[in-house]
C-alpha cells in the first residue's frame, strides 16, 4: 500500500475536480449525521406509537447514539490522524449507514436502540474526519472558502432536518397517497434518508479523495481513556434513566455512583498517561476552562429542554408533525444570520460580553416557553411559542461563533484540533447527561402530576389504574376504552395538562442551566483568548484580570 501523502503534499498538488469531490463527500456525510439527529426528535411521537415505546425508551433511542458519539469522538479523530483520515472516515460512513438501515427496519425498541449504538460508533469515526480531510487537502488560500461552504451546507441541514422529519413522520399527510398501515411507518424514512447521502459520500471518497494522516501524531492511542469515558457516561446515563422509569433502587444507585467514579478515574488517567485524549494541560488556560464549562451547562440546557419541545407540540398541543417540524425554524434562521456578525463583534470587544449576554437571552427564551398552557394548536403558535423561540434564536446566534473562536484562540495553534475536539465532546456529553437527568425528572414528575390532574375526574378505580399504568409513556398515554364517553374529553385534557406541566419543568431547568453558563462566562473570561493562550505556552505570567 502506498504511503499516505501529508497535508502539505495535498496542498501542493491541489486539483479543482478533486477539491469539489472532497467537499461533496464530506458535506454529504456530515449532512447524514446532522439530519439524522435533528429530524429524529420530530419523528419521536410517531416512532413511539408505532413501536409502543415508553418515555424511557425514547430517552435511550436518543442517548444511545449520543453516548457513544460523546465518549468516542476524540479517539475517532485520533484514529484518523494515525491510520489515515480517508480510511477511518470511510469506515465511519459504512458503520453509520449500516446502523441507519438497521434503525429503519427495526421491528422493536430493543433492536432500534442497539442500531443507534452502531450509529454512534460510526458517527464518532465519521464526524471528526470531515473538517480534518478538508483542512488536509485544501491549501491555505482556499481552505477558508472550503470550510465556509461546508459550514453553509451543514447549517442548511440544521434548518431542514426538523422539516424533513416532520414531513416523513406525518401519517395523516401520507395517508392521502398510501395505505394507512404504511403511512404509520413513514417515520422510518428519517433513518433511510441517510443511505443515499452516504452512497454519494462513499463514491466521492473512494474515487477522488486522497489519503492523509498526521505524521507527527503520538505513537499510541488513549484506548483506556475511551473505555473509561464510555463506561462512566453509560453508568450515569443508565442510572438516571432507570431511576426516572422505575425509581431509585440499589441497582440504579450502584450503577450511577459507579459511573461517576469511573468518570473521576478518567480525569485522573488523563492527567497521568503520556498520550491523553483530553490533555489536562490545556485547562491551564482560564478561557479554555471557562468556555468548556460554559459549553457543558449551556448545551445541556439546549438539548435537554428542546428534546421535549416536539413531544409537547405534537402530543399535547395537537400540532401535525409537518407543522411541528417548522416550529424551531426561526431559531435556526437567526443562528445562521447572526453568527458572522456576532463573531466579528467578539473579535473587537472580546468574547466575555457575547458569551454572557447570549446565554442570558437563551435562558429568557426558555422561560418564555414555559408560559403557554394548553393552546388551540398551530393557529396560536405566533402568540404562544414563537416569541420564546425568537428570543432563543437571538441568544444562540449571539454566542455560537464567539464560543468557537474563544475555544480555538485560547490554546496554542498546534493544539487547536485537540481543543476543538474536546469542546465538541463537551457539547455531546452535555446532551447525554441532560437528556438522562432532565428526562428522569420529567418521568418522575409526570407520574405525580398525572395523578393530581386525574383527581378532578370522577374515574372508577379500574380506569384510574389503567391510566396510571401508562404513565411511563408521558404524553402518549391513551384514554382507556372503558372510560365513559362523557369523561373522555376531561381525561384527555388531564393527560395533556400533565404533560404541559412537565414540559414547563424541562424548559425552566434549561433556563437555569443557561444562566449558570452565563455566570461561567462573566467570571472566567476576564482576559482575552490570546492572553490565556500565552499561559499555556508558558510565554508569560498570568495577566491581571480586565474588568469585574
Amino acid at each position: 500500500m502506498a504511503e499516505a501523502a501529508s497535508p502539505q503534499q495535498h496542498n501542493d498538488n491541489f486539483d479543482d475536480v478533486t477539491g469539489r469531490w472532497v467537499l461533496v463527500s464530506t458535506i454529504m456525510a456530515s449532512a447524514a449525521g446532522f439530519i439524522g439527529g435533528s429530524a429524529l426528535n420530530v419523528a419521536l411521537p410517531a416512532l413511539q406509537n408505532s413501536l409502543e415505546a415508553t418515555a424511557a425508551d425514547l430517552l435511550w433511542i436518543t442517548n444511545g447514539y449520543l453516548l457513544l458519539l460523546a465518549s468516542l469522538i476524540l479517539v475517532g479523530g485520533s484514529l484518523g490522524d494515525h491510520y489515515g483520515r480517508k480510511r477511518i472516515f470511510g469506515y465511519g460512513i459504512w458503520l453509520f449507514t449500516i446502523g441507519s438501515a438497521l434503525c429503519g427496519i427495526s421491528p422493536n425498541v430493543e433492536l432500534l436502540i442497539a442500531s443507534r449504538l452502531v450509529q454512534g460508533i460510526g458517527g464518532a469515526m465519521m464526524i471528526p474526519g470531515s473538517l480534518a480531510i478538508i483542512s488536509a487537502y485544501f491549501p491555505d488560500d482556499r481552505r477558508g472558502a472550503a470550510i465556509g461552504l461546508w459550514s453553509s451546507f451543514t447549517a442548511a441541514t440544521t434548518v431542514g432536518g426538523p422539516i424533513i422529519g416532520g414531513v416523513l413522520a406525518d401519517a395523516d399527510l401520507w395517508a392521502n397517497v398510501l395505505p394507512q398501515a404504511i403511512a404509520n411507518e413513514t417515520w422510518r424514512g428519517v433513518f433511510f434518508i441517510n443511505v443515499p447521502l452516504a452512497a454519494i459520500a462513499l463514491y466521492g471518497l473512494y474515487r477522488f479523495v486522497p489519503e492523509s494522516r498526521d505524521e507527527e501524531a503520538p505513537a499510541e492511542l488513549d484506548y483506556p481513556g475511551a473505555v473509561l469515558a464510555s463506561l462512566g457516561l453509560g453508568g450515569v446515563t443508565y442510572g438516571f434513566i432507570q431511576a426516572g422509569d422505575v425509581g431509585f433502587n440499589l441497582i440504579n444507585m450502584g450503577v450511577l455512583l459507579g459511573g461517576i467514579a469511573l468518570l473521576a478515574v478518567f480525569v485522573w488517567w488523563e492527567g497521568h498517561t503520556d498520550h491523553p485524549m483530553m490533555p489536562l494541560r490545556l485547562f491551564k488556560s482560564p478561557v479554555f476552562s471557562g468556555t468548556n464549562a460554559l459549553t457543558l451547562f449551556l448545551y445541556a440546557g439546549l438539548q435537554g429542554a428542546l428534546f421535549f419541545m416536539p413531544l409537547n407540540l405534537i402530543q399535547a398541543q395537537n400540532y401535525p408533525e409537518t407543522i411541528a417540524g417548522t416550529a424551531l425554524l426561526p431559531f435556526s434562521i437567526l443562528l445562521i444570520v447572526m453568527s458572522r456578525q456576532s463573531g466579528a463583534i467578539a473579535d473587537r470587544i472580546g468574547p466575555r460580553i457575547p458569551l454572557t449576554v447570549g446565554p442570558i437571552l437563551t435562558g429568557i427564551g426558555f422561560a418564555m416557553l414555559a408560559i403557554p398552557g394548553l393552546t388551540e394548536g398551530p393557529s396560536q403558535y405566533w402568540i404562544t411559542y414563537f416569541p420564546g423561540v425568537l428570543v432563543i434564536g437571538f441568544g444562540v446566534g449571539t454566542f455560537v461563533a464567539p464560543l468557537t473562536s474563544a475555544v480555538m484562540g485560547s490554546v496554542p495553534q498546534h493544539q487547536s484540533g485537540t481543543a476543538s475536539g474536546i469542546n465538541n465532546a463537551a457539547s455531546r456529553t452535555a446532551g447525554v447527561l441532560a437528556i438522562a437527568i432532565i428526562g428522569a425528572v420529567v418521568l418522575i414528575q409526570f407520574n405525580t402530576t398525572l395523578d393530581t390532574r386525574l383527581a378532578d375526574v370522577d374515574l372508577t378505580d379500574e380506569n384510574y389504574i389503567a391510566l396510571m399504568d401508562q404513565a411511563s409513556e408521558l404524553g402518549n398515554v391513551q384514554v382507556p376504552e372503558a372510560v365513559p364517553a362523557e369523561q373522555t374529553e376531561d381525561v384527555q385534557r388531564a393527560i395533556n395538562l400533565a404533560f404541559v406541566d412537565v414540559f414547563r419543568t424541562s424548559v425552566l431547568m434549561g433556563a437555569v442551566l443557561a444562566w449558570i453558563s452565563a455566570g461561567f462566562a462573566w467570571f472566567t473570561l476576564r482576559m482575552r483568548p490570546e492572553e490565556a493562550r500565552a499561559m499555556v505556552e508558558g510565554e508569560a505570567p498570568a495577566p491581571e484580570p480586565t474588568g469585574d
